[in-house]
């Protein structure tokens, strides 16, 4: 079995449970519209660089790497607050979002029903961002 980690307490910073595999899903939600913008996840490096530098940072499950969100593309998620869930394994970023929070060049990464049908707006072309 894995051992948990956390990220250690600073003053009355909340003790976030990662978990077995060291990840707590954060959710990024707008701040202004209240709009749920993306789910990734999150690494205690991930938490520590984003309270270090405003900016939302991720661990990509895929990648197997830490990431600032907008890195490539502009699309910066400024920090506003950090929440964590009363079970403290779950994160909500609220943010000030640069540009499209999805990488397909939509608002936000929910972008279409379960039956296929897209109801998001794009914001921008992914292929002349990610050249």
């Amino acid at each position: 079995m894995a051992r948990r980690s956390s990220v250690e307490p600073m003053t009355d910073q909340i003790e976030v449970d990662f978990g077995d595999d060291g990840l707590v899903p954060a959710v990024a939600q707008d701040a202004d519209s209240k709009d749920v913008l993306m789910l990734a996840y999150v690494s205690p490096e991930a938490l520590e660089a984003t309270l270090e530098t405003g900016f939302a940072h991720y661990y990509s499950r895929s990648r197997d790497e830490l990431w600032k969100k907008g890195a490539s593309s502009g699309h910066l998620q400024e920090i506003q607050e950090v929440r964590v869930d009363c079970d403290a394994d779950t994160l909500l970023y609220i943010v000030d979002q640069e540009g499209g929070a999805c990488h397909t060049g939509h608002e936000n990464c929910f972008y279409r029903t379960i039956d296929g049908q897209e109801i998001g707006e794009t914001v921008f072309d992914p292929d002349d961002v990610y050249e």
